[in-house]
């Protein structure tokens, strides 16, 4: 089924049944990091993949830009971002060779040098310098609530007040008992845990509501406390040079994603064994015996293919996963059924080529006030690459690159949300919301004419009742971990990888996913008693320094009294 493959250790790991075959189900960030570890310790391994390898952290051709010998213009499903906490990814990046330089994936990345926070209606904006290795600094409670009011107040102008109240939401949540997280805060709004009801509109906007939808793509009024607290928690940490491994805070690619990452990726598979099969779409999963015996897939003509393999590896997102569970499925395994209760939204890319690069020093933009919660990064501030030598028609000379994360909010030009809203009326309304904040107070940071084109992620389509997503996000919605499924299921030689899977991220990001990835590689193993060395997993930082309040946090918790910094209000 796969060529020769590259094992670990001197011994390949064999499964109690005698079968090494694995087929990897989907080929994006879960089903590669999955491919990866597996065929290192001598399992062959077949991936199957509908679209193209990568999934959501691929770069995506702008159709028929590239002329005399350029490639085409680089779209993307979204910039890629690598926060210092990040470290499974980093890692599997750092055993990726680049093919000629004796380098690995993980030299590609390169430190954000900073953050332009863009205010509209004639507010300044703030240009942040993001610290490249951060000395760590004070987490006694004192210094930490400085602090975050420190970074606050270099942002935002609000009543003092308004600022200590932010500062301790968020010192309960640091010095929250896991028990407490997992109970109380996985069941809790991250709005109302930041008692923004009756607060100022600066506030709840650009505190409460960037941090959620802005930062993590989740809407403050139905997403969980316990997922925003931890990520508000993890960047804040590695802002203060904790949980980094000595890395820069903030990352990003030298180059498109699918070039810089996922292309020399695939290569290195390739040439350890696995094998690729693109263009074909899992359509159901055959149970005998108590177990998955084959697959049905579908290429681009529709005809069926029955795919047998010794062990499956479900890495396809949620929202397809639960369309294979059949009644006979659910009947062996009925702690699948809770996946139908996860919720799933919308976060993708715009680009906007530009005939020349504007005056933007910093790598990042944020724009608080786009009622899309818009971000963005301008890519000549990362990229080693001559954009208008290598790309596009040679008139293009940068690229504005896009995050757009509320699709459910009135735009300022059309007065529609982006889901009622034509493709060029979208990309219309996100040029209008980035020059409203860049160009006010009578600047012409994006002056008339140097828009080049615009590409709105193709996943993104028209139909008869406004758009629909070929890639939605899954959600942290309130209470919604009880529903999530764990890698290992109730059949035997079936796992689950997907950033849905429940990890110790705890949020849709290539982290969890390939989190994800790792873990359903180790649940195989053992299943298949395999002797080569588990996977290693790199969870969240907690800094040792928060421990003895955590423990007192879990004995008031388990004592029904609130957190000792949780006081009314």
């Amino acid at each position: 089924m796969a060529g020769a493959a590259v094992a670990l250790g001197s011994t390949p790991a064999r499964a109690a049944n005698g079968g090494r075959r694995v087929a990897v189900l989907g080929g994006g960030m879960a089903g590669l990091t999955a491919a990866h570890e597996l065929i290192e310790r001598g399992f062959e391994v077949t991936v199957y993949e509908s679209t193209a390898l990568g999934g959501k952290a691929r770069s995506i051709p702008m159709p028929g830009t590239g002329t005399m010998g350029r490639a085409d213009l680089p779209g993307e499903h979204g910039f890629r971002f690598f926060p210092g906490f990040y470290h499974n990814v980093p890692d599997t990046m750092s055993r990726i060779p680049l093919p000629g330089n004796g380098k690995t994936v993980s030299d590609n990345l390169v430190s954000l040098n900073g953050a332009l926070i863009s205010r509209s209606g004639g507010r300044s904006d703030i240009e942040l310098a993001l610290p490249t290795n951060p000395a760590t600094r004070p987490l006694d409670p004192d210094s930490l609530r400085d602090t975050i009011i420190g970074l606050v107040q270099e942002v935002v102008s609000l009543p003092p007040q308004e600022v200590a109240l932010f500062a301790d939401r968020l010192l309960v949540f640091m010095t929250s008992s896991r028990e407490r997280r997992e109970n109380q805060w996985e069941n809790v709004a991250f709005w109302d845990f930041m008692r923004a009801d009756g607060r100022s509109k600066e506030y709840q906007v650009a505190l409460v509501r960037f941090m959620t939808r802005g930062l993590v793509a989740l809407k403050e009024k139905v997403a969980n406390t316990r997922t925003v607290g931890a990520m508000g928690e993890a960047f804040i940490l590695a802002f203060l040079g904790q949980g980094t491994n000595g890395q820069s805070p903030a990352r990003m690619l030298n180059g498109p994603t699918t070039e810089a990452w996922i292309d020399p990726w695939v290569h290195c598979l390739t040439g350890r064994g696995v094998r690729f099969e693109v263009g074909q779409t899992v359509r159901s999963l055959e149970l005998s015996g108590g177990r998955i015996s084959s697959a049905v897939v579908t290429g681009p003509t529709g005809t069926p293919t029955s795919v047998t393999a010794d062990w499956f590896l479900c890495a396809v997102p949620v929202e397809r996963a639960r369309q294979l569970w059949s009644p006979a499925i659910l009947g062996q395994a009925p702690e699948l059924a809770g996946m139908n209760e996860l919720r799933t939204d919308w976060m993708n890319g715009v680009q906007f080529p530009l005939r020349e690069t504007p005056p933007i020093k910093a790598g990042t933009q944020l724009f608080l006030d786009s009622p899309w919660e818009i971000t963005s990064v301008l890519d000549s501030t990362l990229w080693d690459r001559d954009i208008p030598a290598q790309y596009g028609d040679g008139a293009a000379r940068d690229i504005l690159s896009l995050d757009v994360s509320d699709w459910d909010t009135p735009g300022i030009l059309y007065g529609k949300p982006a889901r009622e809203c034509t493709i060029e009326e979208v990309l219309a309304e996100c040029w209008a919301q980035v020059c409203d904040a860049l160009n006010d107070t009578g600047r012409s940071v994006l002056p008339d004419g140097i828009r080049h084109s615009s590409f709105l992620d193709p996943a993104i389509r028209e139909s008869g009742a406004g758009l629909t997503n070929d890639t939605p996000l899954f959600v942290n919605t309130v209470g919604s971990y009880r529903y999530r499924p764990e890698s290992a299921t109730s059949i035997p030689n079936l796992f689950l990888a997907g950033d849905y899977v429940r990890t110790d991220i705890n949020l849709a990001t290539m982290e969890g996913a390939n989190e994800s990835g790792r873990q359903a590689v180790n649940a195989l193993l053992d299943a298949a008693g395999a002797t080569e060395g588990r996977v290693p997993i790199q969870a969240l930082y907690q800094p040792p320094e928060l421990e003895p309040l955590k423990r007192i946090d879990a004995a008031r918790y388990a004592a029904g009294q609130p957190n000792l910094f949780d006081l009314p209000g």
